[in-house]
């Protein structure tokens, strides 16, 4: 169905999808456990009506929810403000520790009407202070060499009648937590992985429903995860200066009906026994053995007489602050698509996608069996589970770490369910076999699709079903390496590579609500960064990657990120607190390159056959750096900056023009499809120049076959370069090329993902889930839908639609939910003509440039109208002919 036609018969249609999700406080909902003294609180006017805008707004915060609705009493009343603005800092009395608010939001419409009230939103705040944790840090008395995973418990006597009850766990690896046999919430791998000795993270519960009257006990399992690395891979995360035995602390907080309060606490009354997961390995798999398991273990009337006692620790850091992120979750159940049996003790299953997450086995055995999974992406020609494309960094000293490959002991109990609590996995196959004859069926196996939980901001469809697969397969990968940072591939690394972050970044912006996970992973920046600016190429790290080629075209992240988070959601907070690392990171190559030419940096990773010079592709990035410097001072008002940072990005432009550009040729460099293309996508071709830069853009890919010839440098910029300056036909064949090279030919080849290389078949460099390539993903809805950031006016407070109406397509739709609301923005032939639909949020306004082509006019109602307008919050319908 034609999207406009969606519009025109809802009107809730560019609202969020619950009208109790239109407040955020810290770009959450309704969050607990916030640290912060100033926490941003944001929200969607609800005004259907054209034109929609907000001319006032009054913020009331309470920490009751009758008086809130009375008005009485105030922690903050931001008295009425004539504006627009819908993200406001709270400034009231200081916040206190364990206390929730109340909040809601009054607003005036363009004709000076109170609108009818939002709902009121609540957002709970955690311990706001080191000094306010009242458990102390424990572990049990093993090393860093003992395999198995520690179980902890604690009972305790709750006597009278409990109003609420909150938990705050942290820890350094990974826990679970369970209150009377029952886990505490739905998260996985928590807390987020940090730079243990620098930061870390708890995690708030709301407990309340686990408590009884009377006894209750807590449990808590242990896992290794990045803290204790017990596999051995080229990265050395073995070899980390955090690395300890895990380690946990927490403070379980009881509010009584009475108004008092008890904390129960990690204290030295815990006692400790190693549990059934004989192995974990965040990198690897995991081992259990299921004859040691110990029922009820985490009850209260467990027998824990032969249980060990604890050994207290110093904490891991000085720095552990509330995780306030989208959490990792079980997100999509995937049912085996086949199972194919080699024989009675060999089954291959096969989930007809590639995911990240684990596999769930029910199954039944004599006690004593033996049974392993191995999980692939490829297979043999025999149909066996093959690794080789992913297990190449893994350095295992003996055989009893496999890669990928989970190993269940039975106990000999009927239906017996294991699924990995403390480690995931890229995979498409999953190889059972055994020691003894098992019987499998289809539904024996179950994957489970894990990643950092971010709600979905954007959508397409499109005429093209390879296009529509693209697009699903590019979000495939994203979400598979997004894991409270984002990752180059679920499988053969895990790691938070910095290019491959920064090179996805408008991809994951335009499909999902990503923010949380962004400020989190800048702070691992912060948190990595040397004295003298110098950042490592994958972060976090346990000292891997501060080599002699992590430079501006990889950790460029400490600049390009900020910058577009401030783009989509008009949030300067996370480039205000990047701000200082920023300008040590440009200070420091500036140190090194002060030609402003600089060779420090990666190239076009992953080309297809033609290089690029590396010292004109790393000083673009160099360029890059300064000139967001130089904005990000503007904005925050530091004028000495402004002026010293935009001469230097002034510099490094002349620099790179100097020697690389031939204006008599219009092209750059020696001319490759990727030099081509960063100067048009990053700004320094000249003005009059860039038609006729893009022109030979679009030569030179013709005279490739109509193929890419890029790396990873080159795949972020080409189909922007042409898009944006004039050569949006070019660009589309490119993205809907279907033969080699292309992103493509990996779809009509049976991708559910992306690729880490063009050539299915190289050597080397051969994940089937790799996000470096991604930013197809986000110029679907630049490049077709035109949809565009206005740095003037960022977070979409306007919006620029430029879409292109290629050829080669009967429809296109597109819709992202912004700040203020969805944006839709779709088109459909009719004939000769083209008819264009636009759905603007309240309080938003845009800006439409329609791409006319020799002869063509635009008409609105039937009446001509001019190639450029501006047009208010509303539905509208176009017509080019």
């Amino acid at each position: 169905m034609f999207l406009l036609l969606i519009i025109s018969t809802s009107k809730s249609n560019g609202r969020p999808a619950s009208t109790d999700r239109m407040l955020k406080c810290e770009h959450m909902w309704n969050p607990i456990g916030i640290d912060v003294t100033d926490p941003r609180l944001t929200w969607i006017m609800d005004d259907t009506r054209p034109g929609a805008r907000q001319t006032a707004y009054r913020v009331y915060v309470s920490k009751d929810s009758v008086s809130l609705l009375q008005k009485k009493n105030m922690v903050w009343d931001s008295g009425k403000k004539p504006s627009s603005m819908n993200l406001v800092i709270y400034q009231g009395t200081t916040l206190e520790p364990f206390t929730k608010y109340f909040w809601t939001v009054d607003q005036w419409a363009k004709d000076g009407t109170l609108l009818p009230r939002t709902q009121v939103a609540t957002f709970e705040t955690g311990m706001m202070r080191m000094e306010n944790w009242t458990g102390t840090w424990i572990s049990d008395r093993n090393d860093i060499n003992i395999r198995p995973a520690p179980y902890f418990r604690k009972t305790f006597t709750s006597s009278r009648k409990i109003r609420s009850a909150r938990a705050y766990i942290s820890a350094a690896g990974l826990y679970e937590l369970f209150i009377n046999g029952k886990k505490v919430g739905n998260h996985r791998l928590d807390p987020m992985y940090t730079r243990f000795d620098r930061r870390n993270l708890y995690v708030t519960y709301d407990v309340t429903n686990y408590l009884l009257s009377g006894k209750n006990a807590i449990g808590v399992l242990l896992g290794n995860g990045w803290y204790n690395h017990q596999s051995l891979a080229v990265w050395d995360f073995h070899n980390a200066p955090w690395r300890a035995r895990p380690t946990f602390c927490l403070d379980v907080r009881i509010t009584y009906d009475d108004g008092t309060v008890e904390v129960v606490n990690t204290d030295n009354q815990w006692k400790t026994k190693l549990s059934p997961i004989v192995f974990n390995s965040i990198y690897t798999a995991e081992h259990y053995d299921a004859r040691l398991e110990q029922p009820g273990w985490n009850t209260v009337n467990f027998d824990d007489s032969k249980w060990n006692g604890i050994t207290l620790r110093a904490a891991p850091s000085q720095n552990i602050v509330a995780q306030v992120l989208h959490p990792i979750r079980n997100v999509e159940e995937i049912p085996a698509k086949s199972i194919n049996k080699i024989n009675d003790t060999t089954y291959i299953f096969d989930l007809g996608q590639n995911i990240a997450g684990v596999s769930k086995i029910r199954l039944s055995g004599e006690t004593g069996t033996i049974i392993r999974l191995k999980h692939g992406e490829r297979l043999y020609s025999n149909g066996r589970v093959d690794l080789s494309n992913i297990d190449v960094y893994h350095r295992p000293k003996d055989d009893k770490d496999p890669f990928q490959t989970d190993i269940v002991i039975l106990s000999g109990r009927e239906n017996e369910d294991f699924m990995p609590k403390f480690n995931y996995k890229g995979f498409q196959y999953v190889e059972v076999t055994s020691n003894r004859p098992i019987k499998l069926n289809k539904e024996s196996l179950t994957g489970y699709f894990m990643h950092s939980d971010v709600p979905a901001s954007g959508t397409i469809n499109t005429s093209n079903p390879l296009i529509n697969k693209l697009w699903w397969a590019t979000n495939n990968s994203y979400l598979s390496n997004l894991y409270g940072y984002p990752t180059d591939c679920p499988q053969r690394e895990k790691n938070g590579w910095t290019g491959d972050g920064h090179f996805a970044i408008e991809t994951g912006l335009y499909n999902f609500d990503g923010i949380t996970i962004y400020e989190k992973w800048l702070a691992d920046h912060r948190d990595e960064q040397q004295p003298n600016g110098v950042l490592p190429d994958i972060i976090p790290t346990g000292g891997w990657g501060y080599g002699t080629a992590n430079g501006t075209d990889w950790t460029s992240t400490i600049a390009i990120i900020p910058w577009n988070i401030y783009m989509f959601y008009g949030d300067s907070k996370l480039l205000s607190d990047s701000y200082g690392a920023i300008k040590k990171y440009v200070n420091y190559i500036n140190q090194i390159s002060p030609s402003g030419l600089t060779t420090w940096g990666r190239g076009d990773w992953v080309p297809v056959k033609s290089t690029s010079s590396l010292e004109y592709t790393s000083s673009v990035y160099f360029y890059v750096d300064a000139t967001i410097l130089a904005k990000a001072a503007k904005l925050f008002g530091h004028e000495d900056d402004r002026v010293y940072y935009s001469n230097l990005a002034r510099k490094i432009k002349d620099a790179v023009n100097r020697k690389y550009f031939d204006a008599n040729k219009a092209s750059y460099a020696s001319g490759t499809q990727t030099e081509l293309s960063v100067a048009l996508q990053w700004g320094l071709v000249p003005e009059t120049l860039k038609g006729k830069v893009a022109s030979n853009l679009a030569k030179r890919v013709e005279a490739d076959g109509m193929h890419l010839d890029v790396g990873v440098l080159g795949a972020k910029a080409i189909l922007n370069a042409l898009s944006d300056n004039g050569q949006a036909e070019t660009a589309y064949k490119l993205a809907a090329q279907n033969t080699y090279p292309s992103w493509g030919w990996w779809i009509a080849n049976g991708a559910t993902t992306l690729y880490e290389n063009w050539d299915i078949n190289a050597e080397r460099d051969i994940s089937l889930n790799h996000m470096m390539f991604g930013e197809i993903g986000a110029w679907f809805f630049k490049g077709l839908g035109g949809i565009k950031v206005d740095e003037e006016n960022p977070g979409f407070k306007n919006v620029k639609l430029e879409p292109n109406f290629v050829s080669e397509l009967d429809y296109f739709e597109s819709a992202h939910q912004g700040p203020f609301g969805k944006i839709v923005s779709s088109w459909k032939r009719n004939g000769t003509s083209v008819t264009y639909s636009v759905f603007i949020p309240a309080n938003s306004t845009a800006n439409v440039h329609f791409p006319l082509l020799s002869g063509q006019k635009a008409y609105n109602k039937g009446k001509q109208i001019a190639q450029d307008i501006r047009i208010e919050a509303g539905i509208y319908e176009f017509e080019i002919k």
